[in-house]
């Protein structure tokens, strides 16, 4: 399924997957080759990151020219070189005289529980991500969305297939705010409209009636499950992962204001949310000219994440392995 509004309506961004539906594992890269200035909000506690310093305000890097999100754990963080070569090849990143150098930010997802552990994106797999990126962006079960699962409080066994979602709001005088999030979560997948459940945690391992996962942990449930794990269980390690994007000239202090604001979206669709078992983080790229309010682009990009996040489940594929939305509703 491919994204009527995405976040490459900011213009100069694209997005490529490259998936491996076997190992069920991929990577996703977001491309701003010209340079764009990026922040990030961390508040997971469970991160693999790569390159996360140049983001930082005092760094000497201004700009970055991609942002990889993959599966794999911290294995998957390989794939970024794929991501420089290509770059490099082509003549983007920081200018050191003899080569440009290229910043690429990487987070990763756990995904070794429901696909092949063995099998984790590359940097051949990196490489390949950048050659499908274009402007049409395919959601659900690709790229680094291709293993994600969600409601994970009893296991892998009463989890659902998490994804990848994209989308974008229209702000006045031609602001563009766009988002793409990958749904990796511990917690379960909360409608903002209805406060109904998406997709979660199951009453069983045969039902696909939801148990509602705050519920139980409210009681304590997560100590008794998770306190100590028996060595065939799968940990419950978890990331919902965004980035969010805007056509509007922003600084580095700008932009990491604006994706704090725009975070604060995830809490009203994910629940429980930010977890120790979750590793967290949204990145933010602005990448263009036009002048706006830093309020009013966060809460744009709030609202772009949330429908990001809904659209990630509702147009995920169980691969006959684990329940999607899409078999609730048969």
């Amino acid at each position: 399924m491919k994204s009527p509004h995405a976040i490459t309506d900011v213009p100069g961004i694209k997005v490529g997957h490259a998936s491996d539906f076997r190992a069920l594992t991929g990577c996703t890269v977001i491309l701003c080759e010209e340079g764009a200035t990026g922040g990030v909000d961390i508040r997971g506690t469970a991160t693999g990151t790569r390159e996360m310093d140049a983001l930082s305000l005092t760094h000497l890097v201004d700009n970055i020219h991609a942002i990889l999100l993959a599966g794999g754990s911290a294995f998957g963080l390989d794939a970024a070189g794929g991501v420089m070569a290509y770059l490099e090849k082509r003549g983007k990143g920081f200018d050191v005289i003899k080569t440009k150098v290229p910043i690429v930010p990487a987070a990763v997802i756990f995904d070794l529980a429901i696909g092949d552990f063995r099998v984790r994106p590359d940097h051949q797999m990196g490489y390949q991500a950048c050659l499908n990126a274009s402007k049409r962006v395919k959601e659900g079960s690709v790229g680094v969305g291709t293993g994600a699962t969600v409601g994970k409080l009893f296991g892998i066994e009463r989890a659902m297939k998490g994804g990848v979602g994209t989308s974008s709001i229209q702000g006045p005088n031609g602001l563009i705010v766009g988002a793409l999030v990958v749904v990796n979560s511990f917690g379960d997948i909360i409608d903002p409209t209805t406060h109904q459940i998406l997709a979660g945690t199951r009453k069983s391992k045969k039902s696909l009636q939801f148990a509602n996962s705050m519920k139980w942990m409210k009681q304590g449930v997560i100590r008794k499950e998770f306190g100590a794990i028996p060595p065939n269980k799968t940990p419950p390690f978890n990331t919902t992962l965004g980035v969010i994007a805007t056509n509007a000239a922003l600084s580095k202090k700008e932009v990491h204001q604006v994706v704090r604001i725009a975070h604060s979206g995830l809490a009203r669709v994910i629940s429980p949310l930010h977890t120790t078992f979750d590793g967290d983080l949204i990145f933010a790229l602005s990448y263009g000219k036009k002048k706006s309010d830093v309020n009013t682009i966060g809460l744009l990009g709030e609202a772009a994440l949330m429908e990001s996040v809904r659209r990630a489940v509702t147009k995920a594929e169980g691969f006959e392995i684990i329940p999607a939305y899409k078999d609730i509703q048969k």
